[in-house]
């Protein structure tokens, strides 16, 4: 049952000094949505008051974005994409890039890849068009709690980062490494050098991994000096570390010489004679920074 509509205001005492600034003040059903959501914690009742809010032309943009993050948060993940499908038409223009982004969230989240790809190609062809952030060289976004200035060319960069993520959970790895590769040439970054990293590592191109690591690993690309990305870093270079001797101990087994008798093809069973065979140790080739960490694991063992 919908809730009774009162025409008094609601009163500002006893509000949570945590939520005060976010409670705007008024009688209307989008006041009392965010009442229920951030006072009441009534989560059931704030999706019934943004959805009136929306009907009613109450700040249509802002109850819609509410209401999908309810649901998100109630993991009600398909009942908030049809929510932001449905009503976005009641928005206005300029409040449709900031939709998008709602709906690629709730793609990944519910592993929606092909309409989270489609999306992205869609917003890439928007920047095509100059029709990104209304035509504006800069927009104002937020990330943990702080504003900042964003430029077309960052903005590129990170949905073509997104865009890469997407297919690497197709996988097209190759797709993946091509669009990685673009958006590290128009504003390159750690985080999205070592998920290049992964995507070769992921395809054994072993050699050229190294090599995207390396700039990681030796502050050669902004946000290097991260330690969560350092630290992710590091473990990556482990990984290949191990891959590499993996591959250094099968070739050694792999490089005996054929016709002398350690394998005879028409008896099927091992010959006899293993004399004058050398045993051949492949040398692999690592980066400094990968006999450091040898070096380092040595220490450790000791």
């Amino acid at each position: 049952m919908e809730p009774a509509l009162k025409q008094k205001k609601i009163p500002q005492k006893g509000v949570d000094k945590d939520f005060s600034h976010k409670v705007p003040s008024g009688d209307g059903p989008y006041v009392r949505a965010k009442h229920a959501q951030l006072v009441h914690k009534d989560a059931e009742g704030a999706i019934i008051w943004f959805l009136k809010a929306i009907n009613e032309g109450d700040r249509v943009e802002s109850a819609l974005k509410d209401m999908a993050l309810v649901l998100k948060q109630l993991n009600r993940m398909q009942e908030a994409i049809e929510a932001i499908e449905n009503f976005r038409g009641l928005c206005p223009r300029n409040a449709q890039e900031s939709l998008d982004n709602v709906l690629i969230d709730l793609y990944r989240k519910c592993g929606k890849i092909d309409e989270q790809i489609e999306l992205l190609k869609h917003k890439l062809k928007l920047i095509h068009q100059g029709e990104l952030f209304n035509g504006k060289p800069t927009k104002t976004a937020r990330s943990h709690g702080k504003k900042f200035q964003l430029s077309v060319k960052q903005e590129t960069s990170r949905i073509l980062g997104n865009l890469a993520w997407a297919y690497m959970q197709k996988p097209n790895l190759r797709a993946a490494e091509a669009v990685y590769r673009k958006a590290q040439m128009i504003e390159p970054d750690a985080n999205k050098a070592l998920n290049l990293c992964n995507c070769l590592f992921a395809q054994g191109r072993f050699d050229e991994a190294e090599k995207v690591l390396d700039d990681v690993l030796q502050y050669k690309i902004p946000g290097s000096t991260e330690s969560k990305l350092r630290d992710r870093a590091e473990g990556l270079a482990l990984q290949l570390l191990k891959e590499k001797q993996s591959q250094t101990t099968t070739s050694s087994y792999s490089s005996f010489p054929l016709g002398l008798g350690l394998w005879s093809a028409a008896e099927g069973d091992f010959g006899q004679s293993t004399d004058g065979i050398e045993w051949a140790v492949t040398r692999s080739r690592r980066l400094p920074i990968f006999e450091e960490i040898t070096q380092y694991r040595d220490q450790m063992a000791c």
